[in-house]
Order: C-alpha cells, then structure tokens, then sequence
C-alpha cells in the first residue's frame, strides 16, 4: 500500500482522479485561508507596540485591555455563527458558487471597513469591519466543505475535504508569523499594524475571482432540477462523457437519493426543518454539532486567538520571543495537516484519528498543567525558560502534534460527507453554527478562564479530551470511502464500531452483481469496451 493508496467503493476510471477536481478544491479553499488567517492575526496584532500605542492600550487597566480584546475577537465569532445560518438560505436559492462569490464581497467589505480605523476614529470601524467579515467568514465555513464533498469522488474526498483544512492552516500560519515579521521589520507606526489587516484581503481577492471559474455542484443542479446543467458540470470534473458507465452509475444514484428525499421529506425550503421531525435525522444533527463542541473543548481556539497569553504562562517572555513561539506552533501545525489530508484521513480513517489524537492530547495537557502548577512560571520568573519549562513547551507542540491530524480538520470532513442530499446544506448550516457560537464562548471568555483558573484551564481541557473518546468509539461511524447516497445506510447500522465493514461489503455485493448482469447481457462494442476498462481499472 503506497502512501496514495485509495480504498474505492467500485471500480474507478482513473480520468476521474484529475486536475480538475483538485483544482475546484484548491480555489473553494480559498476561504478557508481567509478563515484560518483571520484566526490567527488578530491576537499577535493587537499585542503590537503600535496598535497598543494607536488605541492607547498602555494608558488603561489590565481588566479593561482584556475587555476590549475579547470584544474584538468576538465580534467576528458572533458574526460568523449568523453568517453559517444566512448561507443555508443562500445555497438554497442561489447554490453554492454564487452563495461563495456573495459572502466573499459581505468579507472584503468588512476587511476594508477595518483598514479605516485609527486612534481619532476609535475602534467602532474595527467592530464593525469584525462582524462584516465574521458573516462572510461563518457562510464560506458553511459552503465550501458541502461544495468540496458533492463534486469529490468517494475515495479522495478526504484528501479534497482536507485540501479545505490545509488552507486553514496556511492561513494560519502567515497570520502567525506576519506579526513577528513586521514586529522586526517595520517601525511601531500605523503602518505597522495596517499591514496584518490589510493582508486579509489576498486570499479573499483570490476567492472572490476564483469563483468565476469553478463549476456548481452538479449534485445541487441535478437536485434543482437543472439536470442537463448537472450532467454537463459532471462530466467536466470527472473528465468522462455522458454515456460512460460511471457517470451513468453516479448520476443514478444522485438520482435516487434525490427521489427517496422528496418522496419522504419533500423539496423546497422549509422541508429539510420539517425532516428535523425524523429521529435518525435528528440524531445526525447532534454528531455533527457534537463534534464542534469536542473541537473547542480540545482548548485549540483559547491557543489560536490568545497565543501571547498562554506562551507567557509557559514562561516565555518577550513580544518578539512569544511571536516566534507562536509561528512555530503555526508551522507545526501546517506540516501535520499536509501529512494528515495525503494519507492519515482516507487511510487510517476519521474514528481512529479523532480517539488517538484526543487521547495523546489530553495526556500532553495533563503534563503542562501539573508544570504550571508546581513551577508557577507567573509568580516565580527567571531570566531564561528552565529546563522543566522547556519540557512542558515540548509537551504543548507534541499536544500540537496529536491535535492537527485529528480534531483540527476531521469534524469538517465528516459534517460535510454525512448529510442527505435535501438536508445537507441545513445540517452543515447547524454544524457551522454550532463552530462559531462555541467558538464565540471560547473567545469571549479564555483571558478570564486564565485568570480565574490558572492551570486549571489545561486540567480543564484535558478533562474534555479525554470524554471525547469515548463519544466518538460509541457514537460516530467511520465514514471514509462511503458514497454520499449510502450514509443512510452507515448510519442505521449497529453495532456503530462495525457499521463501516458491513456496508462497504454490501457495495461490494452490489457492485458484483452489477457486473454479473452486464456480463449475461448482450453488449454492444462500446458496451464490451466499458467493461473491460472497469475490469481493468
């Protein structure tokens, strides 16, 4: 088994795996660099000298500062849980390459908006630019992975889910690192802390023209009654002809997923809220929320938005030094996740991943908590980081090295592949939203966590990481390799820890008897032609 290795449900041409698809993938990701970016500047940025001086921070409280930071990191949270909400009606109506290139515009304009902010002006501008951008950011969240899921072939979509995941990271790791760059680099003006909100508005340039070039979702056309449309949008991505068996297959099953839906739940826009009404529905609804709040309760966001504080609870001192510490934690972070969407996700799967990464995370967090409490890095500093302290670093990017390839990415891969086709774009909607308002808490209330807690938070999170396993072995089925229209039939399964081998062999079955028909059949030429190229596949 190479590192490339896929597991298909059925025989595959291999014209399917083409540049196409992963370019789709490649531009639609375009967002998650808005999204991971936007995390990951905003509490460097407001730590630099010339933002603390422009906004006059030095000149009021230790509580007050906090206030004011928390409210601006915040902000885009609350934005971004509407935002997820707003883009249900908006993929309904409009799809989702239009719905893209509209919530694109709702981010630059409120990326701009911040660009006009300075000490005469105050921070209402900012506000104001956090929510717009939150909303932009919260739809794109929403989309982009359903996007991604409905145009990839079963046996990659992890890998093209997790292309998403990648551009989050990087991101993240140029909003990391931009701050200890023009920290060194650029003199403590304005100019100085302009540059990380201007940045905002390269990938979201990239997105926004972006979108004039990929293809809407063929699953979405066919369901809308734009078949013709999706036919064509289909056989573009999959590079083969409309009379080729495997997009006679899959548009069958597109087909039939689609019928059994409105025949049982209905069409239109109020229908998939009606659905909610289904139990098994329901129950998927929870997962998928479910895993967002294990997401943040792994203690990845009070990291992302508030480095600084929790490197200076390490004991590391020194804004260039806490910056450097921090975009170390971002290239670590980028290197697993290429890591995690070439292999680990459509290999090893999605339950393994999520209980081994929670597992070794929350050890990791047991041992930087017990530092903290016994060295007391706060109340007892040193020139230099000790080496006990050193350890305890260690453990934080060994925490960071089980977090990524697990929790990071994986819930979004899975929400967006466990939905039916008429309550897809609802159920990614409540689990965004279910992102963003955990998020939002976390946010919100990480520097008084801090300071009312202490080590405590690490205790706290390890706590959660650790229940989060036995959520996932008892609850979640391994999705990797199901095509979207068997995840009724994954999720019905039990015991949930077997679910995956029994339907995979029922597609097997199926497949089998497929071509023992085919075979007892009279073939045509180009029939006979099909067959031997599926056979040889």
């Amino acid at each position: 088994m190479g590192i490339l290795t896929l597991k298909e449900d059925r025989p595959t041409p291999k014209a399917v795996y083409n540049w196409r698809v992963y370019a789709s993938a490649a531009v639609a990701s375009f967002a998650s660099c808005m999204i991971g970016y936007d995390s990951a500047f905003i509490g460097t940025t407001l730590a630099l000298p010339s933002f603390v001086k422009e906004f006059s921070f030095d000149t009021i409280g230790k509580a007050e500062k906090g206030l004011i930071s928390a409210n601006i990191v915040s902000l885009y949270q609350a934005g971004a849980f509407f935002g997820s909400l707003f883009a249900y009606a908006s993929t309904h109506y409009l799809g989702r390459r239009k719905s893209l290139f509209v919530f694109v515009t709702v981010f630059v304009l409120g990326a701009g908006l911040m660009l006009g902010a300075n000490g005469e002006r105050g921070l209402g501008l900012i506000y104001g630019g956090r929510v717009l951008a939150g909303i932009g950011i919260g739809a794109c969240s929403m989309i982009v992975p359903i996007y991604i899921s409905e145009l990839s072939p079963p046996a990659i979509r992890g890998r093209l889910v997790g292309i998403y995941e990648l551009g989050w990271q990087t991101g993240g790791l140029v909003g990391f690192w931009i701050n200890y760059g023009v920290n060194l680099h650029v003199p403590p003006t304005n100019t100085q802390w302009l540059i990380p909100f201007a940045v905002q508005l390269i990938p979201a340039g990239l997105l926004f023209f972006g979108t004039l070039w990929i293809k809407e979702s063929p699953r979405w056309l066919i369901a809308n009654g734009q078949r013709e449309k999706g036919l064509a949008n289909l056989c573009w991505l999959r590079n083969l002809s409309p009379d080729d068996i495997y997009i006679i297959e899959e548009v069958g099953g597109i087909d039939e997923d689609v019928e059994k839906y409105r025949r049982e739940v209905g069409a239109g826009f109020w229908k998939p809220f009606a659905s909610l009404k289904i139990p098994r529905v329901q129950w998927r609804f929870f997962l998928g929320s479910s895993m967002f709040f294990w997401q943040n309760g792994s203690g990845i966001n009070a990291i992302n938005y508030y480095s600084p504080i929790v490197f200076s609870s390490l004991g590391i001192k020194g804004t260039n030094t806490g910056f450097l510490t921090t975009g170390l934690f971002g290239v670590v972070k980028t290197v697993l996740t290429i890591v995690w969407l070439l292999w680990l996700i459509d290999n090893l799967g999605r339950r393994k991943l999520l209980m081994f990464g929670a597992m070794g995370g929350s050890i990791c967090m047991w041992i930087i908590g017990t530092y903290i409490k016994v060295a007391d890095p706060a109340n007892n500093p040193t020139d230099d980081v000790p080496p006990a302290g050193i350890a305890a670093i260690f453990f934080f990017y060994l925490w960071t090295a089980f977090y990524t390839p697990s929790w990071n990415g994986t819930p979004w891969v899975i929400n967006s592949e466990m939905f039916d086709q008429n309550t897809r774009s609802l159920g990614q909607a409540s689990a965004a939203a279910s992102n963003w308002f955990w998020n939002f808490l976390i946010s919100r209330f990480t520097p008084q966590l801090f300071t009312a807690l202490g080590y405590g938070v690490y205790f706290f999170f390890a706590s959660l990481m650790i229940l989060s396993v036995a959520f996932v072995f008892f609850l979640v089925p391994e999705t990797k390799g199901i095509p979207l229209e068997a995840m009724d039939r994954l999720f019905n399964e039990r015991p949930v820890r077997k679910a995956h081998g029994i339907v995979m062999e029922q597609l097997h079955q199926h497949d089998e008897e497929w071509r023992r028909n085919v075979d007892g059949a009279e073939l045509t030429s180009d029939d006979k032609f099909v067959v031997d190229e599926r056979e040889n596949v």
